[in-house]
């Protein structure tokens, strides 16, 4: 009833404004929930919703594709949660109503370059660590590069980095390359099936030193981001991708 309560409390505050996308779908029994609402650097006022299950190993910061939103994790977050993951998901403002709106874009009401939603991911770091948990970043296209060079500038703060899709989307500058290789946590990328975007990942995978890292290359079914573990986007390979990804995670914090 707690979590319920969260809920409809965040609803009725924000529904006269529209509010933020709701996400996820379902809540994990005995998870807690709450809107969380987080000021950049320069300002920007940034939403997202934050899951805690009990007795929680670590917390996942996950970050949308572009023309996307929080909505991208709503069938992603449950399964983290049932197996011990709290996690935040935000509306970057880089993104849009792909999955279901955004509602860090709408207030903002202008364009922004990929590169301005770091600030964002920034933000976020900083908010997971009052939580005094191991912090995971995990990134979907865009924001994959972005967690990889977030987890770079970021020494000592950040446990490991799941990127998927992830590739030089800042044309190097700064490169993408150069940060994975500064990297000494657990790393795990991933991709579409697309040939391109499997050597982009593989690129990455091996500029980062070490042997803690793992590249899952889909046999069937790889779709490109996050969206490699919903089943309504991937049915024929989500459960791969998942019993890729779970074990790497486990591996982490557990």
């Amino acid at each position: 009833m707690r979590t319920l309560a969260i809920l409809l409390g965040a609803a009725l505050a924000l529904g006269g404004c529209g509010g933020p996308a709701k996400q996820p779908a379902t809540v994990e029994t005995g998870t807690k929930q709450e809107t969380v609402q987080l000021k950049a650097a320069d300002g920007v006022q940034v939403y997202g919703t934050y899951s805690e299950p009990a007795n929680a190993h670590a917390v996942i910061l996950l970050f949308h594709q572009a023309g996307s939103g929080q909505g991208e994790y709503a069938t992603i977050v449950p399964r983290l949660n049932a197996e011990g993951y709290a996690t935040l998901t935000l509306d970057q403002r880089s993104g849009g109503d792909m999955f279901g709106g955004n509602w860090t874009v709408k207030a903002l009401g202008r364009e922004v370059s990929y590169l301005d939603a770091r600030k964002d991911l920034e933000a976020a770091l900083d908010w997971a660590r009052t939580r005094k948990l191991p912090v995971i970043l995990w990134g979907s296209s865009y924001s994959a590069s972005l967690a990889l060079l977030l987890a770079a500038d970021r020494p000592g703060q950040v446990a490991a980095v799941l990127a998927f899709s992830p590739d030089e989307y800042f044309e190097g500058k700064p490169s993408v390359r150069d940060a994975a290789a500064k990297l000494t946590i657990p790393v795990f990328v991933t991709s579409a099936q697309d040939p391109k975007e499997i050597a982009a990942a593989k690129a990455l995978i091996d500029a980062v030193p070490g042997t803690a890292k793992r590249q899952f290359v889909p046999v069937q079914g790889g779709v490109h981001g996050s969206s490699i573990l919903i089943l309504a986007r991937n049915a024929g390979g989500a459960d791969d991708a998942w019993n890729s990804v779970l074990p790497f995670l486990r591996g982490v914090a557990r």
